[in-house]
């Protein structure tokens, strides 16, 4: 006899009910709605939206034209389109924000176990995730594009070696705060019965890890990656804002921003549109974060 015979509901699924607490969060779900929509328009957009390309004489022609039907955001001083390269800049952007939060999170997830369960390693890793802690980030970050921008563009092209120097570096540069939450969850989880007799029956420490630990800190780690994505987005944009990020055949939001400020009293569309795009994405990002805190929390979960 099963549970529908005799009038009983089955029990509610760990996924059921972190989504039903998500749902209750309204900030979380505009949020997702919000990222959602933006990686339509960055990923599917060019699909839908393309321009017919135009000669060097007719792109000058319609060089800062306002929005109109052929070109709803105008176009720039070349006479782009510039709701096309919206759309061109949206995908590096957001893929810098989730490749270095991978980089990030990875880094600090496996520097924060490590320092949490084997004692011997605590005392030199928190040191230098407190090293990494002092040194000023924009600075340090500028020190390493201007030094090996050219050696890796060398050797990947000028494009792909833009992103992997900016990713690595940010990821890198980014792992911090994970590694300080990881460890913590980590130095209560190793106390807990069931890891104690996990290593009472003999199980090695790797299996104890994998077994035990990282499975009840995908949580925290979760939320740190939500926080990571915002993080990463606006660390490039400000290295694109201050010229020393992408390419200029190679948009992103925060080069879009550059280059519209010369024109920004002129045309202040070409500055709010990238802004806006950066705002609400490192917004949404937020908000889906905090749900995400909520959701997971078994005791937030459970009221």
């Amino acid at each position: 006899m099963t549970d529908s015979d005799i009038g009983v509901a089955p029990p509610e699924t760990l996924r059921a009910a972190v989504w039903g607490q998500f749902r209750k969060h309204r900030g979380a779900v505009f949020g997702l709605v919000v990222l959602v929509l933006l990686i339509v328009f960055s990923v599917l957009g060019p699909f839908v939206w393309g321009p017919e390309k135009l000669s060097v004489a007719e792109a000058l022609k319609s060089k800062n034209l306002g929005s109109s039907f052929v070109h709803p955001m105008g176009t720039d001083q070349l006479g782009r389109d510039t709701m096309q390269r919206m759309m061109a800049a949206g995908k590096v952007s957001l893929a810098v924000g989730f490749v270095a939060m991978i980089i990030a999170i990875f880094l600090g997830t496996l520097v924060g176990v490590l320092a949490g369960y084997f004692r011997r390693l605590d005392g030199p890793l928190m040191r230098l995730t407190d090293m990494f802690l002092a040194l000023p980030l924009i600075p340090l970050l500028l020190v390493m594009v201007m030094l090996f921008r050219d050696k890796i563009a060398r050797n990947l092209g000028p494009e792909m070696g833009a992103f992997v120097l900016i990713v690595f570096a940010i990821g890198v540069t980014s792992w911090m705060h994970a590694a300080r939450i990881v460890r913590g969850e980590v130095l209560a989880l190793k106390e807990r019965e069931y890891v104690l007799a996990s290593r009472s029956i003999g199980a090695t420490s790797r299996r104890v890890i994998l077994r035990h630990i990282l499975p009840n800190v995908v949580s925290p780690v979760m939320v740190a990656a939500t926080l990571g994505v915002a993080e990463a987005i606006i660390t490039e944009s400000v290295l694109s804002f201050l010229g020393l990020g992408f390419p200029p055949d190679f948009p992103t939001w925060g080069r879009l921003l550059y280059e519209g400020l010369e024109y920004m009293q002129l045309y202040p569309e070409r500055v709010i549109f990238p802004g806006l795009a950066i705002s609400l994405t490192v917004l949404s990002v937020n908000y889906i974060g905090d749900g995400l805190r909520d959701a997971l929390d078994p005791r937030i979960r459970g009221r």
